[in-house]
């Protein structure tokens, strides 16, 4: 066994590694700048975190995923390896910790941190005296403005790396158009050109398109017809709550799922899905990030997404055992002018931004030369309601401004509570003597949590009410302990916080000096355009779904999958792509201003009688063609 399949299994407890992981691992081991493509449950984190620890220092993990960052920690800590995030919400002291221990304590092995961080001059100045094995770069086609997330703080990696030349780069993304793997590797200051790629294809998920114009009813009718647990993917709050009440109220067992809800909420949700106590999470793209659920047989798109990048990934999450799943996108003739609307709600006029990042600052009460690496709680129900701004012009205005460098906006802080003894021992000692009320609650910290006299560590408040074992002890009370700890300057106590985040990564600007680059603005506007139309082609188009999808990412020579809607329609209609165009087309005409019987429409075209028959009947079955109580046959709108 080499060195890397001894640590797989020692942390892991996995004996081999999966396909193309050890060639990239080995790749970063030598030395060289590495790029990866490996699609969603790939398991992308495994080729950094594997040649990361069988180095010495510290891997530098760059993510614009808090909430991934966090998750990938937490498994780090659980395992017995110390690592550290630094993320929107935390205190500057808390970071200065945390950059600290990195610096200091040879054992320290990961920082995860967002990309805007980057640009911080006390975070360079400590990167500096860090000993770098390895900095990896997640989500990596963000990078690239022609990347369907671009994120311009990336394009500081290369300076970044000047400060730490001998550390080798892997970028690691599932979806990448030939374009973006170019500039990936441009934007990064590779030193030589190296792209692993693991193919896109799953051969076990069949992908399809259903037209219908009762989604509910259809969402009911596969979740009937597919065996096992699913996600179904909706566009906005509401609908995840009326489509889990549809389904709870028809048998199934379902719940819902957003970034609206609390993080004991959400936790709780998944958890229940990923034990299979649910057994359909309805879901915004919120949900999915980093979970990890083998067993997913569905994932059914009730609304349009933005781009093939976010459906490839969100469909993926569909049959990671490698057993037969299902991804399924219902799709009606208005959707795609929905989509459109997005266009506008994404990219508000460069006056509105303006005039939203005003009143953000104004709401927050930043005032002008201020701010700078500041965080705010942001209610963004209250801020709509006091200064009349639409919610999805508030949202693609912060993204925009966020994009540009101005902030930093955490929808879903998903934040624990946080403490740290900022005496020594001997201190906490006599403070204990005195303190005989508080002397219980220390001892019970002490015990529940290790580390807390070197770093800040999460804590539950209400797990610690039961660690007391005493009657009348809740969470409210712990939570008057903590503070009375904090007061008397035995603790810094950092509560949870539920409500987004917003973090100035610049100090509050004059209106005329916000700049917004065509690369930031007109250019992305017109690439979202791009992606959302090539959405619905696919959605539309009457061709292999695998087919369009991998050659959207890149390959060529795709042969058709034999598996998705279009090809089982076409074995099961045995013609040619063109045959099947033409009697489609001549149906339409010949039913166009009238209505007919089966035999007169077969009567009436010179195509075989058979084959046009089983056209029909797929029209039918599509819903493409109705009959009426006196069996003629019409078009459907």
């Amino acid at each position: 066994m080499s060195k890397y399949t001894d640590i797989l299994e020692k942390y892991w407890g996995y004996k081999s590694f999966r396909p193309l992981q050890e060639e990239i691992i080995t790749s970063v081991g030598e030395g060289r700048d590495t790029l990866a493509l490996m699609p969603t449950g790939g398991g992308k984190s495994i080729t950094f975190q594997v040649p990361a620890l069988a180095l010495s220092g510290v891997c530098v993990v760059v993510t614009p995923l808090i909430a991934l960052m966090k998750d990938q920690v937490e498994n780090l800590r659980s395992h017995g390896i110390k690592a550290y995030a630094i993320y929107t919400g935390m205190s500057s002291w808390e970071i200065k910790i945390a950059l600290e221990n990195c610096a200091n304590d040879p054992d320290t092995k990961f920082l995860y941190c967002s990309p805007e961080r980057l640009s911080s001059s006390a975070f360079r100045d400590h990167l500096k005296r860090m000993q770098v094995n390895l900095l990896a770069i997640d989500e990596a086609h963000c990078i690239s403005q022609w990347g369907y997330d671009f994120r311009p703080h990336y394009l500081q990696i290369a300076q970044i790396r000047k400060l730490i030349p001998d550390a080798p780069v892997l970028a690691v993304t599932a979806t990448a158009t030939p374009l973006v793997v170019d500039d990936i590797q441009k934007q990064l200051d590779f030193k030589q050109k190296n792209v692993f790629r693991k193919s896109f294809e799953r051969p076990n998920l069949t992908y399809m398109v259903r037209q219908t114009e009762d989604k509910p009813q259809y969402v009911l009718k596969i979740i009937n017809s597919i065996p096992g647990t699913g996600i179904v993917y909706a566009r906005s709050r509401n609908r995840t709550k009326e489509y889990a009440d549809f389904l709870c109220q028809n048998g199934i067992s379902a719940d819902f799922y957003h970034a609206g809800l609390s993080p004991e909420e959400r936790d709780l949700k998944q958890t229940q899905w990923k034990l299979g106590n649910t057994r359909v999470i309805v879901a915004t793209n919120a949900f999915g990030m980093g979970i990890d659920k083998p067993d997913v047989r569905f994932v059914i798109h009730v609304d349009l997404p933005d781009s093939l990048e976010a459906y490839f990934q969100e469909a993926g999450r569909g049959g990671r055992d490698e057993k037969r799943a299902y991804a399924v996108m219902l799709y009606q003739n208005r959707d795609s002018s929905k989509l459109s609307q997005r266009v506008d709600h994404n990219y508000p006029d460069l006056q509105t931004v303006r005039e939203v990042y005003n009143k953000v600052c104004d709401y927050l009460q930043v005032p002008i030369e201020w701010g700078k690496d500041r965080s705010f709680d942001f209610n963004l129900a209250d801020f709509v309601q006091k200064f009349h701004v639409e919610p999805n012009i508030a949202l693609g205005s912060l993204s925009i401004l966020q994009q540009a460098g101005y902030l930093e906006f955490d929808a879903d802080p998903k934040n624990s509570s946080r403490i740290m003894f900022i005496v020594d021992r001997d201190d906490l000692y006599n403070y204990q003597s005195v303190n005989a009320d508080e002397e219980d609650f220390i001892r019970v910290l002490l015990r529940s949590y290790t580390g807390l006299f070197s770093e800040y560590r999460p804590i539950d408040e209400a797990q610690l009410a039961k660690n007391m074992k005493k009657e009348n002890i809740g969470r409210q009370q712990i939570y008057e302990f903590l503070k009375k700890l904090a007061h008397d300057r035995i603790i810094d106590y950092i509560p949870q916080k539920k409500l987004p985040q917003i973090y100035f990564t610049e100090e509050r600007l004059a209106t005329e000096a916000l700049y917004f680059p065509p690369s930031i603005y007109l250019d992305r506007k017109k690439l979202f355009v791009e992606k959302i139309n090539a959405v619905v082609k696919y959605a539309t188009a009457d061709r292999c779904r695998v087919q369009m999808l991998l050659e959207y990412f890149g390959m060529s020579n795709v042969r058709p999958c034999g598996t998705c809607d279009h090809c089982l329609r076409k074995n099961f209609l045995d013609i040619s792509n063109a045959q099947f165009e033409t009697m489609l087309m001549d149906i339409r005409q010949s039913l166009a201003d009238s209505k007919k019987t089966i035999t007169d429409l077969v009567d009436g075209l010179n195509h075989n009688p058979d084959t046009l028959l089983r056209v029909i009947r797929w029209m039918m079955d599509n819903k493409q063609l109705s009959q009426n109580a006196d069996n003629l046959l019409f078009l459907n709108k």
